[in-house]
């Protein structure tokens, strides 16, 4: 796959004379960003990333832009997983990872049309399913993310990412 086909939606640093009210709000997550293509992960990149059947086959067929990820502070173990050679990857490892999803590309629309889409397409409460929806929130002002921010900080997270409300997917930075 060309790394224009895997061209995918990246974040720039917020400024405070944004007002950040009835923004998106969601963990900014220390994982390895995973493109699915609708067959197999790739990384921003390009890369193909030698993942088993077990870990894909309830993903829908459309791509997906999303990060996989093993929690808070294990990006070393996440990616040492993620970037084996086809001859060495361990297929129980990737029983430690999940794909958390924060959009489709493909599905076209505003950001909210699309996380609706993902939520109702994407299995929950499925023991066949290494995937899940990344859990977002509307902010309520300035006051709401500094806190919510904190929180995540406290927990050992790496940050926020804000998604402007009705925006739609770009293969860029966006603000």
């Amino acid at each position: 796959m060309s790394s224009e086909a895997t061209k995918v939606l990246l974040a720039e640093t917020w400024s405070e004379d944004i007002d950040p009210t009835d923004w998106w709000m969601s963990e900014k997550l220390d994982g390895v960003r995973a493109y699915w293509s609708g067959s197999n992960f790739y990384s921003r990149q390009g890369n193909l990333f030698h993942v088993p059947d077990f870990f894909k086959v309830a993903l829908p067929k459309i791509p997906l832009d999303g990060e996989i990820w093993c929690g808070r502070g294990l990006f070393q173990k996440c990616i040492s997983i993620v970037k084996k050679q086809a001859n060495k990857v361990v297929p129980d490892d990737y029983k430690l990872l999940t794909y958390l999803i924060f959009d489709a590309p493909s599905h076209g629309g505003k950001y909210e049309d699309r996380m609706k889409w993902l939520q109702a397409n994407i299995p929950q409460d499925d023991d066949k399913c290494y995937a899940s929806v990344v859990g977002v929130k509307k902010c309520q002002g300035l006051a709401d993310l500094k806190q919510c921010l904190a929180e995540v900080n406290a927990a050992g997270g790496e940050g926020i990412m804000l998604r402007k409300p009705g925006s739609l997917y770009e293969n860029k930075r966006s603000s």
